[in-house]
C-alpha cells in the first residue's frame, strides 16, 4: 500500500527515506538530499508515482542448473536516477529480468522486469530472499525494502534474506503500460469520485468509458492484456528462478496480499514463508471487494474523529466525535454546492479516506479540512495540483484489476450499487460503489487464481480491525479460504498497513519470528493495542 506502497499511503501508509546497500556494504550511506513529499491525493490512495528513467543493469543470459539450484541469472548494477534518490541516503543496486509477455507462449516475446536489492552483512545467517510488494497494483516497490528498513524493519529480517524489490509488470522501469491520462481527462482516481445523485453515476460512466478507450488506443507494446494478477505471480517465480533460489519468500501489503496469495496457490512448491499483511480477502479485486470501501472508511473514521476532537481548539472540526463526523458532512455539502478553487465534495471525501491510511496522516488531513473550511484558495490549488493524475499507476491499476475478473457492464448495475451503499455506508458508499473502466474493458483471458488450502503451513495473515481500505473481514476471508494452511493476526489498531508500518509490538515480533525463525503460531492470535 504510497508512493512506495496501495498504493502504499500517505496510504498505504507511508513513505519515508530508507536504506539500501551494495554487496559489500549493508549501511553506505550518502548524504541525504532534501526532497518535496507532498501528500498527492493518489500517493494518499496507495498509487505509485509513474517512472521513467532506463536501468542500469544488464542481465546475463540464462546458465544450467548446478549442484540442484540454479545459477544466478542477473547481474546488479547502479539503480536508475530516480529510484536512488528516493532510496537516500542509503543505496540499492539494481537489475533487469526477462520474462514472457505471455506465458503461454514461453518462448515468444519477452518484456523486461526492474527489481532492486538490499543485502544484509552476515552471509552466514542468509536464508535466501524476501520478495517484496508495496500494493497497488500499479505502486512501484523498487524502495519498498528501505521504506520498511526506516520503519523499523528489524535487522534480523535483513541478516536473513536479501530484500528484493520490484516494479511488475506495467509499473515504472519494468516494460510498462500508459494510457495517457492527463488533469484534462477526468480520471483521475483509481477509486471512483462520490456520485452526489444518480446523474452522476451516468456522467462519470461516460469518463471511464473514455478511459478504457483511451487505454485500449495506448496499447502500443500488446502488454496491456497481459497485466494480471496471475501473470504477475508468474512473474515472482521467474524472478526466483533467476536469482537462482530454490525457494523465495514473500511479504506484501493491501493489493500485494492479492498478489501473494495468488503466488502461494499457484507456486506451492517454491514459495517459502509467504506474509500478507491488510488484506483485500482474494487474489483480486472485483465490484464486491472495492465497495468494502466504505464499510472501512465507516470502521476507521471514528478513530480519527476521537483525535481530531481532542484538537478542536487547534482545527475547530467538533468537540465531540459526533461533531466531527456531522461536521464532515456539513462540509462534504457545502463543497458539493460550492467548490473551493475546484476542489469539491467528491475530491473532499477522497482526501479524508486517504487520510485515514494512517494515524500519521491525521493531522495533514485536518490541516486540509479546516483551510477547505475556511475557503483558503491557495491551499485548495495546492491539493489541486497534489491531485494531478499519475498516468502509469492509474494505467496498471485498471489494467490489472479490469483482466482479473469480469464486472458488470451495465450502469444501471453501478447506479443501484451507489444508491444501495450512500444509504448503508453514508461517508463513501457512494464513491466505492461507483462505476469503473472495467465496465467496458475486454473480457479477461483467464479466471481468477482460486486460492489454495492445499499446500504447506506457510501463510501468516496479518490485519488491524480498523482498516479503511482492506477491512478486518477480508483478512478473515483470505484466512478462511487457505484454512490450516495459514494463521491469522488481528490487531487492536487502525490504519493500513501492520507489519513494520504500524506500531503494534505484538504484531511485529510475530511477524519477525515467523520471518527469521520459520515459527508459525499454533493458533491465530490476537493483538492488543500498543
Amino acid at each position: 500500500m504510497r508512493r512506495t506502497h496501495f498504493s502504499s499511503p500517505s496510504p498505504d501508509p507511508t513513505g519515508a527515506p530508507y536504506q539500501g546497500t551494495s554487496d559489500d556494504a549493508r549501511r553506505r550511506v550518502r548524504p541525504a538530499r532534501a526532497r518535496g513529499r507532498g501528500v498527492a491525493l493518489l500517493a494518499v490512495l496507495g498509487l505509485a508515482g509513474a517512472l521513467a528513467a532506463p536501468a542500469a543493469a544488464a542481465v546475463r543470459p540464462a546458465t544450467a542448473e548446478t549442484g540442484g539450484r540454479a545459477a544466478a541469472q542477473v547481474e546488479w548494477g547502479e539503480c536508475p536516477a530516480d529510484v536512488a534518490d528516493e532510496a537516500a541516503p542509503y543505496v540499492l543496486t539494481c537489475a533487469k529480468v526477462p520474462v514472457p509477455l505471455d506465458y503461454a507462449d514461453p518462448d515468444g516475446e519477452q518484456i523486461e522486469l526492474q527489481i532492486s536489492r538490499m543485502t544484509g552483512d552476515k552471509p552466514a545467517e542468509r536464508r535466501g530472499v524476501l520478495l517484496l510488494n508495496p500494493g497497488g497494483p500499479g505502486g512501484s516497490g523498487l524502495a519498498q525494502s528501505a521504506l520498511l528498513m526506516s520503519r523499523g524493519l528489524p535487522d534480523s529480517v535483513l541478516d536473513t534474506y536479501d530484500l528484493i524489490g520490484m516494479d511488475t509488470r506495467g509499473v515504472g522501469h519494468s516494460t510498462r503500460i500508459d494510457c495517457g491520462f492527463t488533469a484534462g481527462s477526468g480520471y483521475f482516481s483509481n477509486i471512483p469520485p462520490y456520485a452526489v445523485d444518480d446523474a452522476a453515476v451516468v456522467e462519470h460512466g461516460k469518463v471511464v468509458k473514455a478511459a478504457a478507450e483511451q487505454c485500449a488506443a495506448n496499447d502500443e507494446n500488446g502488454l496491456l492484456r497481459h497485466v494480471s494478477t496471475a501473470n504477475m505471480a508468474r512473474d515472482l517465480d521467474s524472478i526466483r528462478a533467476a536469482l537462482g533460489e530454490e525457494k523465495a519468500s514473500y511479504l506484501g501489503y493491501s493489493y500485494g496480499s492479492a498478489l501473494g496469495a495468488a503466488y502461494a496457490s499457484m507456486f506451492p512448491d517454491t514459495a517459502d514463508r509467504v506474509v500478507l499483511d491488510s488484506n483485500v480477502g482474494d487474489t483480486h479485486l472485483n465490484q464486491e471487494r472495492l465497495r468494502t470501501f466504505a464499510l472501512g472508511m465507516e470502521q476507521t473514521f471514528p478513530d480519527f474523529a476521537k483525535w481530531a476532537a481532542k484538537r478542536h481548539t487547534a482545527y475547530g472540526l467538533g468537540r465531540t466525535p459526533a461533531q466531527v463526523r456531522a461536521t464532515y458532512f456539513e462540509t462534504a455539502e457545502e463543497l458539493d454546492h460550492s467548490p473551493v478553487q475546484g476542489v469539491d465534495g467528491a475530491l473532499f471525501r477522497q482526501v479524508v479516506f486517504g487520510g485515514l491510511y494512517s494515524p500519521l496522516s491525521y493531522g495533514r488531513t485536518a490541516q486540509i479540512w479546516q483551510s477547505l473550511r475556511d475557503g483558503d484558495a491557495t491551499a485548495a490549488r495546492s491539493l489541486l495540483d497534489e491531485a494531478s493524475p499519475l498516468s502509469n499507476a492509474l494505467s496498471v491499476f485498471a489494467a490489472s484489476t479490469c483482466n482479473d475478473s469480469e464486472w458488470p457492464e451495465d450502469v444501471a448495475t453501478y447506479r443501484q450499487a451507489v444508491a444501495e451503499d450512500r444509504a448503508k455506508f453514508p461517508m463513501f458508499g457512494a464513491a466505492s460503489a461507483n462505476i469503473l473502466p472495467c465496465a467496458y474493458w475486454s473480457e479477461p483471458v483467464e479466471p481468477p487464481v482460486r486460492i489454495s488450502d492445499e499446500g504447506p503451513r506457510n501463510v501468516l495473515i496479518l490485519q488491524n480491525r480498523r482498516d479503511p481500505v482492506t477491512p478486518l473481514a477480508g483478512g478473515q476471508r483470505l484466512h478462511e479460504k487457505f484454512g490450516d494452511r495459514s494463521r491469522l493476526v488481528t490487531v487492536d489498531g487502525s490504519g493500513h498497513g501492520v507489519y513494520a508500518l504500524g506500531d503494534n509490538a505484538c504484531a511485529l515480533n510475530v511477524g519477525t519470528t515467523y520471518l527469521v525463525e520459520g515459527k508459525l503460531p499454533r493458533r491465530d492470535v490476537a493483538c492488543p493495542a500498543g
